[in-house]
């Protein structure tokens, strides 16, 4: 007498036994441990990681995690603020270090233009406000520091830095920028910091130091800023 399975059809007839998703309702990207889901999203740049953000409602909660956030920021920017906590999480700590970093380079593009009146707009209009040039000199106040701007613009001699080593740092409404700036390949570079307030919905410089970086305890730099 036939066997039940033979009597049924052979055994090669059966359809292939389905299996099941261990949760059932839950998408293969949902049962991903955050680890590798942040590790996914770390291959994404700023602009595909926002484009990931609107596709639909599980995508935007993987591309707003922190997590995915603070990744970027280490393979963007600087691995240095590894221990901090941004007040308003990595994604916003991201998106105004690139608005800082934008203004930064606003700045360098306004000497290389000798643009004095986009100049009396970066800075903020304030009698706090401090300029140091490579010459060592201090300008005080608004007034001062325009001043030495508009001195600066009247040299012969144009201006077209080549920026390295960008670090930012930001707390709440005020950022810093640490940089070096080189004239040209044979010298060495300007150190230079600049900080920056939040007024109105802006960005405005109030501090700006330039100095120039000694090479073998010798200052090799004309200085011209």
């Amino acid at each position: 007498m036939p066997s039940t399975s033979l009597a049924n059809g052979n055994a090669g007839d059966r359809p292939p036994d389905v299996v099941a998703d261990d949760k059932p309702g839950v998408s293969m990207m949902e049962q991903l441990v955050p680890e590798i889901t942040t590790h996914a999203l770390s291959y994404l740049d700023y602009p595909s990681l926002c484009r990931l953000s609107m596709t639909n409602s599980l995508m935007r909660k993987a591309a707003n995690d922190d997590n995915a956030w603070k990744a970027l920021y280490h393979k963007d920017f600087t691995l240095e603020q590894d221990g901090i906590t941004p007040v308003n999480g990595w994604k916003a700590y991201y998106a105004t270090t690139r608005a800082i970093i934008s203004v930064n380079t606003g700045f360098f593009d306004i000497i290389r233009e000798r643009s004095l009146p986009e100049m009396a707009q970066l800075w903020l209009n304030s009698d706090y406000v401090k300029c140091i040039h490579a010459s060592g000199e201090l300008f005080s106040g608004y007034s001062e520091v325009m001043q030495s701007w508009q001195l600066c613009f009247n040299w012969e001699q144009g201006f077209d830095f080549q920026v390295h080593n960008v670090r930012t740092r930001i707390l709440t409404d005020m950022a810093w920028v640490t940089m070096k700036a080189y004239l040209n390949v044979d010298a060495g570079p300007f150190l230079i910091t600049n900080v920056f307030e939040h007024h109105n919905g802006r960005w405005h410089m109030v501090h700006h130091h330039s100095s120039v970086m000694l090479i073998d305890g010798v200052n090799q730099q004309v200085v011209v800023h």
